[in-house]
């Protein structure tokens, strides 16, 4: 069975346990398998938007996660967190200490 062609494009995915108990069967977006009615699987939703989420089995989350197919909300906050207070303070510090040298 042929997988899927491509999850939309998202900065990051929200990840959690599908609790559903309705009698569908959906396809997985990473393998193309269906996944049974009632089976036990994930539920992902990129940047959180719930209106676009997507079943998928929980084996190929973890081996998309592995690849770096898929980063969590955490992950891509902790990467483009804007600098803290302090760190901007000492930059400024720095800049101000060397444009002092410069003039002397």
């Amino acid at each position: 069975m042929e997988a899927m062609s491509s999850l939309p494009r998202a900065r990051w995915w929200s990840v959690r346990r599908a609790s559903n108990r309705k009698p569908a069967t959906y396809r997985c977006p990473f393998c193309g398998r269906p996944l049974p009615a009632l089976s036990e699987h994930v539920l992902i939703a990129p940047e959180g938007d719930t209106r676009r989420r997507r079943h998928a089995h929980l084996e190929c989350v973890l081996a998309a996660r592995r690849r770096g197919e898929l980063v969590l909300e955490e992950e891509w906050r902790a990467r483009n967190r804007p600098p803290s207070l302090w760190s901007r303070l000492r930059r400024r510090g720095r800049a101000r200490e060397g444009a002092t040298r410069a003039d002397q």
